[in-house]
């Protein structure tokens, strides 16, 4: 019995350090990964947060046609100038 423990803790002294040689290559590997991962990460984030909150991509797509001048500032203009008329035509 006595050998048999002393070989189990050798093995288990040889895995130890076989483990530490392991996490110390995964974490070299890791460190060019991390960026993208990252980026990754966040792209998830962000689209599951937008999953969930809808609204949020209304509120994009508005300011980004708002900002771009041009045919939707028009048309905004053109129906405000037709909203005004038409509330004047039927006196309210």
């Amino acid at each position: 019995m006595n050998a048999r423990l002393t070989r189990l803790a050798e093995r288990r002294g040889r895995l130890i350090a076989q483990a530490a040689a392991q996490r110390t290559t995964l974490g070299q590997n890791y460190e060019s990964f991390r960026k993208p991962l990252m980026l990754a990460d966040k792209g998830i984030s962000t689209v599951r947060y937008l999953k969930n909150h809808p609204l949020w991509i209304a509120v994009i797509v508005f300011t980004f046609t708002a900002l771009r001048p041009g045919r939707i500032t028009e048309k905004l203009r053109r129906g405000w100038f037709v909203w005004q008329i038409v509330l004047r035509f039927f006196g309210r």
